[in-house]
């Protein structure tokens, strides 16, 4: 273990936490308030109280279904325009849960090469064929899915985490249609961002009608906790009875279900444009600057390429009041490290005019 730590030190890939506190745009680590370019909690929604009440801890089958789960798995149906919806402790347990229920050995997978870790880990739970697609090519989808299989799922995200970029949905979903596969898509980035109403990026392409599972997550956009589905009812009836991320662990505590559903129904529309604003202004001033940006989401990747130099860039902005992280091999390629904004309706106009000043100044020092 000792050696496999001073492996990963010596590869610049080693990890540590780093405890702070966040409020608002800011947290506050050891004492020292930064802006916070790592939060996911997108639209900052306001805060409102929660009352805690007893926890349920046990599995929803057995006595923890407390009657919120309901009110909220219904109203997460209706945002997904779909028949029914089951909530999980996290989204990584919903793709854990949901794939591996669905897919078996027999089946044939096809998932796009940069799809999430827990996309990947629940592949290969499944025992079907896995089939890598080059990412976002859909002449190799093409080619990939005319592969043997008795049952045959399309894998994709709809908001790519490391890179921001959007899944092609409306060619994902007529190849998938036209060789009758399931189309599946894990939309923790777009969910409550994009689309009318946040509905995500299927309805933000025009495609929602053609995607069979939504998976998601309740702790991005929505700034709440855990994970959740969308689908037809017997997709989630067969998920309550075969998910073993589902069946096998406690239930959320009822005030956390209770704040997703108080969070969705608020007004989000403010918030939302809001998040727009800030990321166009920020991915504007990072191009000015002379930073490759190819993203048009909340997610923008500054790539840096070497890991030493990435955890420097990273300790740059640290010192100078910005907390960006670097995200480093495997969550990327090698060689692919970078430093991965996550822009929020938190910040403001004026945060993000100083934020581009330091950028300015890290750029002339690592680019020139």
């Amino acid at each position: 273990m000792d050696a496999e730590l001073k492996n990963l030190q010596k590869n610049n890939l080693y990890r540590k936490l780093r405890y702070g506190v966040s409020k608002g745009s800011k947290i506050t680590i050891n004492g020292k308030k930064l802006l916070n370019l790592c939060s996911n909690d997108y639209l900052g929604i306001p805060t409102t109280k929660i009352s805690i009440k007893q926890l349920q801890s046990s599995s929803r089958l057995v006595s923890g279904n407390d009657e919120s789960y309901k009110k909220l798995e219904d109203a997460l149906a209706k945002h997904k325009s779909q028949k029914s919806s089951l909530i999980y402790p996290t989204g990584y347990m919903a793709n854990l849960g949901t794939i591996s229920a669905l897919a078996k050995k027999g089946d044939l997978i096809l998932s796009d090469e940069l799809n999430h870790a827990s996309i990947i880990e629940s592949c290969k739970l499944t025992d079907a064929k896995i089939s890598i697609y080059n990412h976002n090519d859909m002449k190799d989808l093409s080619k990939k899915i005319t592969q043997k299989g008795k049952n045959k799922f399309v894998i994709t995200e709809g908001i790519f985490s490391m890179d921001g970029d959007v899944s092609q949905l409306k060619q994902i979903s007529e190849i998938a249609e036209k060789s009758h596969a399931i189309t599946i898509v894990d939309d923790a980035h777009g969910d409550f961002v994009i689309g009318n109403d946040g509905r995500g990026t299927p309805d933000h392409l025009k495609v929602a009608k053609k995607i069979d599972v939504y998976i998601s997550s309740l702790s991005k956009g929505l700034g709440s906790f855990g994970g959740y589905i969308s689908s037809h009812r017997n997709v989630v009836d067969l998920c309550i009875n075969k998910s073993k991320s589902f069946i096998y662990t406690s239930a959320l505590p009822s005030f956390l279900i209770e704040y997703s559903f108080n969070r969705l129904q608020s007004n989000r529309e403010k918030q939302k444009r809001k998040l727009e604003k800030n990321t166009l202004q920020l991915a504007n001033g990072l191009k000015q600057i002379g930073f490759e940006i190819n993203s048009n989401t909340q997610i923008i990747p500054i790539i840096i390429g070497d890991e030493k130099k990435a955890m420097e860039f990273g300790d740059y902005l640290f010192k100078n009041g910005i907390f960006a992280q670097p995200i480093r091999y495997p969550t990327v390629p090698k060689n692919q490290a970078r430093l991965r904004i996550s822009v929020t309706a938190w910040l403001s106009s004026t945060e993000i005019e100083k934020t581009l000043q330091i950028f300015d100044k890290a750029y002339r020092k690592f680019f020139n």
